[in-house]
């Protein structure tokens, strides 16, 4: 499977060995999120010091030692890990920029991906001990700019806020056009349509294998759903676009205010030798001949 396009750096891949269309986020980003972070630090760290300012002011140098180490531990350690544990992947600088922490497989990051990514950062890369040269150099060295937290838990910073190109839908195969007017698509719901569509998008990107098992698959739940095998001949790319198709005019329609939304006609069966125009999504190098590689 080719890598996926439309960001830097490497791709983030999926447990179902997808690749998802996000960017890492950047060094100079990332900076300005840690900046911001650290002036929100400060300022706990200074309300918490005048609050505890009367119980220690007469306190022996070793009380004072201990409150002082307890305290830098608490705010350098427990805010970024409580931020990113309860919201998910953000600290309040990360919010503020448009960045999230995830797993390495874009899924969402737990308490011990906090605290590993916390404790590195409070032992090897906070400023005073290494100056941050240690995390900017790994940022700058890694494909995905990774630093040492990142590597230790597994994790990466993506860059949520980003301009997104949204492929258009895959048109109807004028020969699928009279057989789809005639589904019921009562059972075909948002979820499985965004599924397939972005399938379609995509599919150009999987390997023949993978292109393979997940087209088939898709084929057969609608075909559960609607009652309404592949017709013999049809590819089966074609078949999903004409299922999506079919219902995308079908909401427009309603949202039209036409009662045109209901099933309509039956089948008037594809020729013996179907050949429909590409989707607008196929890329060129799709291999040519298989169920769900349109023709290029």
């Amino acid at each position: 499977m080719s890598a996926a396009g439309g960001y830097l750096g490497a791709p983030i891949v999926t447990g179902e060995a997808v690749a998802l269309d996000l960017r890492p986020a950047g060094v100079a980003t990332r900076g300005l999120a840690v900046l911001i972070d650290i002036g929100v630090q400060l300022a706990i760290a200074l309300i918490a010091s005048l609050v505890l300012f009367r119980f220690v002011f007469s306190a022996n140098s070793a009380a004072i030692a201990a409150i002082t180490v307890t305290l830098y531990v608490l705010v350098l350690l427990g805010y970024p890990v409580l931020f990113e544990t309860l919201s998910r992947g953000r600290t309040l600088g990360k919010m503020a920029l448009g960045l999230r922490v995830v797993r390495d497989d874009g899924g969402p990051i737990r308490f011990r991906h906090a605290l590993v990514r916390g404790l590195v950062g409070v032992v090897v890369e906070k400023p005073g001990l290494s100056l941050g040269s240690v995390a900017l150099i790994t940022m700058l060295v890694s494909r995905s700019g990774k630093r040492v937290g990142d590597m230790a838990a597994g994790t990466v910073v993506l860059q949520e806020r980003i301009p997104v190109r949204i492929a258009p839908p895959p048109p109807m195969p004028p020969a699928l056009a009279g057989w789809a007017s005639g589904l019921d698509l009562s059972g075909v719901g948002d979820d499985l349509a965004l599924r397939i569509r972005q399938f379609l998008a995509r599919a150009g990107e999987f390997d023949a294998g993978v292109r393979e098992r997940i087209g088939s698959a898709l084929v057969a739940e609608i075909a559960s759903r609607t009652s309404a095998p592949i017709p013999p001949g049809v590819p089966g790319w074609a078949y999903l676009a004409a299922v999506l198709a079919e219902r995308r005019n079908r909401e427009m329609s309603r949202a039209a205010g036409s009662t045109d939304g209901a099933p309509r006609a039956p089948w008037d069966p594809p020729p013996a030798a179907w050949a429909p125009p590409p989707p607008v999504t196929a890329p060129p190098e799709v291999p040519r001949g298989e169920g769900f590689a349109p023709p290029s």
